[in-house]
């Protein structure tokens, strides 16, 4: 970074309203937390000799609860149906361990719920609404996607088996999927970056918007692939005017167009690129997840009306206390474990969030909505196809989405 962008980037700390620092320590320890799973299980930094999740819930439960307390906000009435739905959603599922089969997956399942749910979608609230906060998650964020993406390329350079030697096999699949998503938020907004600068910043950006995607390439991730491609499309066109953003759309889609053409009439090229390997031929993955679908429906309907129990579809469909054989989508966890409640509140909860954020997006300023879009988008893909209802990063992101109906007014 040069010493004037340096400048600017260190000018606004001394000038800020008072409490801006507490913001950007907020926003800051925010984005190492959403993304603290792809960072502790990366092989450089997996020996750490602490939970980085649990420091950085620690650190930051105070700094939210001390921004909430030095800010005056306006809250829209739009945010009431998703965020009581989420409430009772939380309150169900713990009513519903009552009578769950399962008693380690329902000891872990709980307290992510119950306890670090409500935070983490509250500490999304905040840092989504109050400027400083949301600008400090966006750099870090973007910096943890290019840490990760440069390590991906590191490894790759020596074979990408001798970055995850000596790793666990589920352990090295839980970090290719999570530093996918890293990559992804962060080539989201490197896009956005890029359609706002000018001249050869929008070049330099482009360029880090490459480099992200070509390392998505290697670990394997499609849903991470597919994100980051949405991502890059989508939400630039958000950010800029009607005119422009429609432009910007143009354009990506005839890139991707170009790229896709030139890997099938280059396909040696195509070798060693994993993720591109298992698109077109490992459907295994897909065929594992529809039958967890189809397991997930036929016990919502034989568990009806009141579910199975928090925790207990694994038991049910016959994989007995093994938690990552959940059903791969958070509407059929909950219809399967929480019954027909479950699922209307999870429908309150998220998709009552996704009907805010249309209704909102008019008020909320297209830089704001691009930022937010960025942040919320892989997350809101993955909760589709993978993760369970005790992922702390669905519910920061459900935080994150929900805070355009939060607006700060001034400091105390």
């Amino acid at each position: 970074m040069s010493a004037a962008r340096l400048a600017l980037a260190v000018a606004p700390v001394a000038v800020a309203p008072r409490g801006s620092w507490l913001a950007g320590a907020a926003g800051a320890v925010a984005g190492v937390l959403q993304m603290a799973g792809a960072l502790k299980t990366a092989p450089p930094l997996a020996g750490l000799p602490f939970d980085l999740t649990l420091a950085c819930l620690v650190l930051l439960l105070p700094l939210v609860a001390l921004l909430l307390a030095t800010r005056r906000w306006d809250v829209s009435p739009g945010l009431a149906l998703p965020l009581a739905a989420a409430a009772l959603l939380w309150l169900w599922l713990v009513v519903a361990g009552s009578w769950s089969a399962s008693r380690l997956v329902l000891a872990q399942k709980l307290p992510e719920l119950a306890l670090a749910g409500p935070a983490m979608l509250a500490a999304g609230l905040l840092v989504g609404a109050e400027p400083v906060a949301r600008a400090a998650l966006c750099r870090v964020t973007l910096g943890i996607g290019l840490l990760l993406g440069a390590l991906v390329g590191w490894g790759a350079l020596g074979g990408w088996q001798a970055l995850v030697q000596g790793q666990d096999p589920d352990q090295a699949r839980v970090h290719y999927q999570l530093a996918g998503l890293a990559m992804a938020t962060a080539a989201a907004l490197a896009a956005l970056a890029a359609a706002e600068a000018r001249g050869l910043r929008r070049l330099a950006w482009l360029l880090v918007v490459l480099g992200l995607g070509a390392a998505a390439l290697l670990p394997g991730g499609r849903t991470a692939l597919a994100a980051l491609v949405l991502g890059v499309v989508l939400v630039p066109a958000l950010g800029l005017g009607r005119r422009a953003g429609l432009a910007w759309l143009l354009a990506m889609l005839a890139v991707l167009a170009a790229g896709a053409a030139w890997l099938l009439l280059h396909p040696a090229l195509a070798e060693g690129l994993r993720t591109l390997e298992r698109l077109t031929s490992e459907p295994a993955g897909l065929e594992a997840r529809q039958g967890l679908w189809q397991a997930a429906l036929d016990w919502g309907g034989l568990a009806a009306p009141w579910g199975l129990g928090t925790g207990g579809f694994t038991i049910a469909a016959g994989h007995g206390e093994w938690r990552g054989l959940y059903p791969h989508n958070h509407a059929l966890e909950a219809l399967a474990e929480g019954g027909l409640p479950g699922l209307v509140l999870w429908l309150g909860a998220f998709g009552g969030a996704a009907l805010a954020m249309v209704a909102l997006a008019p008020q909320a300023g297209p830089g704001r909505l691009a930022r937010i879009a960025a942040l919320v988008l892989p997350v809101a893909m993955t909760i589709l196809v993978s993760t369970d209802l005790g992922n702390r990063m669905a519910w920061f992101a459900l935080g994150l989405a929900l805070s355009l109906g939060l607006r700060m007014r001034r400091d105390v």
